[in-house]
């Protein structure tokens, strides 16, 4: 027999801040607050374009300036002021924050090769473990979606925060290696209805000139 769900779905648009000089550099952000630059800004106005037919009740951000910029100009779209969710930041990457990734390979290499391998109880030094980061992102999610039975909202939050929610959809492990892109201003859509979540389209860029950076290093 098929279950037909008892409660209407919910909707969760989450867009990825555009890019930052720090993106461009393939420079570690995590928590350091980091402007949107000019290519940013112009993916932010395209995502808010492109999302203004979708019937989005509510917007929700991480409150670094690079989510909160990119909200603003997408709320300006669709009429909607962003609320701050601090839930929603970059992982904290501790002492590889400020360096690019070759940097942070070189200088830190246990470290390095703890976070390359995904190990999900590595915390970096004044870092994050992923299993902490999960807890925080999943919980404000969970959240988020309990709030808005049967609307469509959006969230514009982090490359590293998208790697969990993707996970966290799709039931797979931190540990895996990542299968998906996670672009600058990309836009996701994922679903919940009666506690169970599903993965309805993912890293779309169609709304943006070509060349939008993924989350990680080629």
């Amino acid at each position: 027999m098929v279950e037909i769900p008892t409660s209407p779905v919910t909707r969760i648009c989450l867009v990825r801040h555009g890019e930052t000089e720090w993106n461009a550099e393939r420079r570690i952000q995590g928590q350091i607050d980091i402007a949107l630059n000019a290519t940013g800004l112009r993916q932010a106005t395209a995502a808010g374009r492109w999302l203004k037919p979708a019937g989005i009740v509510a917007l929700y951000s991480s409150d670094l300036q690079r989510a909160w910029r990119t909200a603003q100009l997408i709320g300006e779209a669709l009429g909607l002021a962003p609320t701050p969710v601090p839930e929603m930041r970059e992982r904290r990457y501790g002492v590889f924050e400020g360096l690019t990734y070759d940097e942070a390979k070189a200088r830190h290499p246990a470290g390095y090769a703890a976070f390359e391998g995904r190990n999900a109880d590595y915390a970096f030094e004044n870092g994050e473990s992923l299993g902490a980061m999960f807890a925080r992102v999943t919980g404000k999610l969970r959240e988020i979606a309990a709030s808005h039975p049967g609307q469509t909202v959006a969230i514009v939050l982090h490359g590293g925060v998208l790697d969990i929610i993707n996970r966290f959809v799709r039931g797979n492990s931190l540990e895996m290696p990542r299968d998906f892109l996670i672009p600058n201003a990309g836009i996701n859509w994922i679903a919940a209805v009666d506690g169970n979540w599903r993965l309805e389209t993912w890293g779309e860029t169609e709304h943006l000139e070509p060349g939008a950076l993924d989350e990680l290093p080629a």
